[in-house]
């Protein structure tokens, strides 16, 4: 197949089943880098600090990222199409039928069920991005060292950043710039 025509398959898909906005996308993200080598667990890292770091939606701005990375300016402009065509289509429907059926005994509970499938994949999607931000199993494989387990310098970063977003308040903008700042410094 094509590697754009996959492009936008993969990305379709995605879009139609990442229930939960952007993070939610994660899931199928490290499933298409397993399927395709199109890019790597760590590549979807990067993807994240840079759709976090841009304006707009994390769900195109990462599909962005990976249809340019896999095939260019073509791959991140389909790519992010692809992704947000299925979202634009069940929205119109939805639209049309929704006050009809909103209070639909089956309508209700299709939303009470999705709440904590979006959970789920949200969790799913952090729990391997800590993995690969924070763990380092080839250093504990090859030492065999719970010291070598835990990427030291971002595992206290990550505390700072929480507790400076939770406990004092910091705006998102100043701890995205603050952490890059901190990475170029020590070469994280």
């Amino acid at each position: 197949m094509n590697t754009l025509l996959r492009l936008m398959f993969e990305f379709a898909k995605t879009g139609l089943f990442s229930v939960g906005g952007g993070l939610a996308t994660l899931p199928f993200l490290y499933e298409m880098s397993d399927a395709t080598g199109w890019f790597s667990h760590a590549d979807i890292a990067d993807m994240i600090a840079v759709s976090e770091s841009t304006p707009g939606a994390i769900g195109i701005n990462m599909s962005t990222y990976a249809g340019f990375r896999t095939a260019g300016i073509p791959g991140g402009i389909l790519a992010s199409l692809a992704l947000a065509a299925p979202s634009v289509v069940i929205i119109l429907i939805i639209a049309r039928f929704l006050a009809r059926f909103r209070q639909n005994r089956l309508v209700e509970g299709a939303f009470y069920g999705l709440r904590p499938a979006s959970i789920a994949m949200i969790t799913a999607a952090g729990l391997n991005v800590a993995k690969v931000a924070l763990v380092n199993l080839s250093a504990y494989a090859a030492s065999g060292s719970l010291a070598d387990l835990f990427v030291w310098k971002a595992l206290v970063l990550a505390g700072i950043l929480f507790f400076l977003a939770r406990k004092l308040k910091w705006n998102p903008i100043l701890l995205i710039a603050l952490s890059a700042v901190v990475g170029v410094v020590f070469r994280f």
